[in-house]
């Protein structure tokens, strides 16, 4: 990983954890994910963020990058051109863990539209790649059909009509399904654009969420007492506190 050619934020003491990677949208480049890295570094500020441009100049804007060609997509073709990007995406995103000495499970892809479906589908088709997914704006290229072991936090504005809210709905709807752990916001009055508010709900998530994983294993490990009473119980007169008993 070439870190003076990404764009980068970094605690100040030089060490680093966890990892947030930021993936911008087709004809975007690295900046255009930085008030979305500069919000997030505010509330994770012993993380490293590190924001790549896409590996393709983008084939519909000469200044703009883009992580796969959207040039004649269509809804066929569209995952092919995805998983197409990954194996780079994927190199990337495992040099950076081992340069910070960062867990997958401490890392988070956080992707905006095109930056979104690559995030998405890494870790459909990689086990034990990053531990949270937050998708701004983005879409599966196909939907799933097992649930991915990364968190997904799905978040969308309702009048966005470049990538309708409705895929966001339709992949939550199946992710539940297949038994994943996900969060999804439709927020009223946003188009396609990583707003901020956007931005706070899905830092709310990743702040707040409880994976199911995390849960079970924590009731695997907390030990069973009964809650069941009958009405002897019940009916047993209470003790009285004894006389040395300073409660």
């Amino acid at each position: 990983m070439n870190l003076d050619a990404t764009l980068h934020l970094l605690p100040r003491d030089g060490s680093a954890s966890p990892l947030y990677i930021y993936l911008h949208g087709r004809g975007g480049t690295g900046l255009s994910m930085t008030p979305v890295a500069d919000r997030f570094a505010q509330v994770y500020p012993a993380a490293a963020h590190l924001i790549p441009e896409g590996f393709d100049a983008c084939d519909t804007s000469p200044e703009g990058r883009q992580w796969f060609s959207a040039r004649n997509i269509t809804e066929e073709n569209r995952k092919e051109r995805a998983i197409a990007a990954l194996p780079a995406l994927v190199e990337f995103i495992r040099d950076a863990q081992a340069h910070f000495g960062v867990t997958p499970i401490a890392t988070a892809l956080v992707g905006f539209s095109q930056g979104a479906i690559v995030a998405l589908e890494a870790v459909q088709r990689y086990e034990s790649l990053v531990g949270r997914v937050v998708a701004i704006a983005g879409r599966y290229a196909c939907l799933p059909d097992h649930a991915p072991d990364a968190v997904i936090h799905l978040v969308h504005g309702k009048e966005d009509s470049v990538v309708p809210a409705r895929h966001s709905v339709e992949a939550a709807t199946r992710l539940v399904a297949l038994g994943g752990d996900v969060t999804a916001d439709i927020v009223p009055g946003i188009t396609h654009t990583p707003h901020p508010e956007l931005v706070e709900r899905a830092l709310g998530h990743l702040q707040t969420f409880l994976p199911r994983r995390v849960w079970a294993a924590a009731m695997a490990e907390a030990p069973l007492m009964s809650t069941r009473a009958d009405s002897r119980d019940l009916a047993k007169p209470v003790a009285p506190p004894a006389a040395n008993d300073s409660r």
